[in-house]
């Protein structure tokens, strides 16, 4: 087990702000003359990165989340273009990662039974459908 299970978002922050170099300052598609792309990119996938790097040094999940939710419309949308600026959006979800394993054993335990590794009888119970409505009421 992990002892600093934020070390995926630290990852993830280091790789979304190289990933933010390469887009604005060493692409051949860039425009140099207009600003806008470059602050709006700067807000959306830089500024959560850093915030990703307090949550790693300060141990506050919370912090995570907010990197994670500020950083989804456009990380979602970098996702869907061919090429390496994808994985903006494989970072982004790097930071959800790490909120899910920074929330201890209710993480652990969300993580194991969305893989099926989990075979608690608690669990399995949880994953029964019910069909019956007489069943809801009760």
């Amino acid at each position: 087990m992990l002892k600093n299970p934020s070390i995926f978002g630290l990852g993830a922050a280091i790789l979304s702000i190289a990933l933010w170099l390469i887009l604005n300052f060493f692409n051949p598609y860039s425009n140099e003359t207009n600003n806008e792309p470059t602050l709006i990119t700067l807000f959306m996938l830089v500024f959560p990165a850093f915030i990703a790097v307090i949550s790693f040094f300060t141990s506050r999940k919370l912090l995570m989340l907010i990197a994670f939710i500020w950083s989804l419309p456009l990380s979602l949308y970098m996702l869907m273009t061919p090429g390496i600026f994808l994985l903006f959006g494989i970072t982004c979800f790097f930071y959800l990662l790490s909120y899910i394993l920074m929330s201890k054993k209710k993480g652990i335990r969300i993580l194991l039974i969305l893989t099926g590794s989990f075979t608690s009888t608690k669990s399995k119970a949880l994953l029964v459908p019910l069909t019956d409505q007489d069943s809801l009421i009760k």
